[in-house]
């Protein structure tokens, strides 16, 4: 196994659950059905903060120094994604001081292996749908702006997923490592498709594609 190997082997076990976390249905689940650009963006504030306040967890606790030193860098870039966003709001917001179901399984992970590959890859594989759902809606909104501000959050978002793969590729030494980097990645992208379909259920709208 090997980094290129490892997205391709999360990807493909988790197609379904990807595909959808990456159609239109996203944003509903996530502004409660409120399409207004505010709404759009308190909720990347939102997926922001709690992305910062998981890698500052693990960049205080991380014994590993490679790690450590990612966790850190990410930490600061998920701080000024936040700042970014809350500079294109309209409006003060007060952020959420507990974490979604995503976060709050990442924050229990103290394994640097599994730290990586669910905080910088699966959750990297889910944030990409993400931003890509935000950069349609501004595209949409005819905002230019809007829709650059999350390419380059998209792009640094990348970046940084690269960044894991990469150290996977340093800090798994057996065929157990990889198993347990694939059984968390895949973990964290189930883990924000339930929370997905459970908003979208919620509000009357079956998470499943029509045919």
């Amino acid at each position: 196994m090997d980094a290129d190997s490892f997205r391709e082997e999360v990807t493909a076990a988790k197609q379904t659950q990807l595909d959808r976390l990456g159609s239109p249905k996203l944003l509903l689940a996530l502004t409660e059905a409120d399409l207004s650009e505010s709404a759009v963006l308190r909720a990347a504030a939102f997926s922001e903060h709690a992305a910062r306040e998981t890698f500052r967890s693990w960049a205080d606790d991380e014994a590993d120094v490679r790690a450590k030193a990612a966790f850190e860098k990410t930490a600061e870039q998920e701080d000024e994604h936040l700042e970014r966003v809350l500079d294109a709001l309209d409006e003060d917001i007060g952020l959420p001081d507990e974490p979604g179901p995503m976060h709050a399984y990442l924050r229990g992970r103290e394994n640097t292996i599994e730290r990586v590959a669910a905080g910088m890859v699966g959750r990297g594989l889910v944030s990409l749908r993400t931003h890509t759902q935000v950069i349609s809606f501004f595209i949409n909104e005819a905002d230019p702006a809007g829709a650059d501000l999350f390419r380059d959050l998209k792009s640094e978002t990348e970046d940084t997923l690269t960044t894991g793969l990469n150290l996977l590729d340093e800090l798994c030494e057996s065929d157990d490592d990889w198993k347990r980097a694939s059984m968390v990645a895949e973990y964290v992208v189930q883990v924000a498709y339930d929370d997905y379909a459970d908003g979208l259920t919620e509000l009357g709208i079956d998470p499943k594609p029509l045919c």
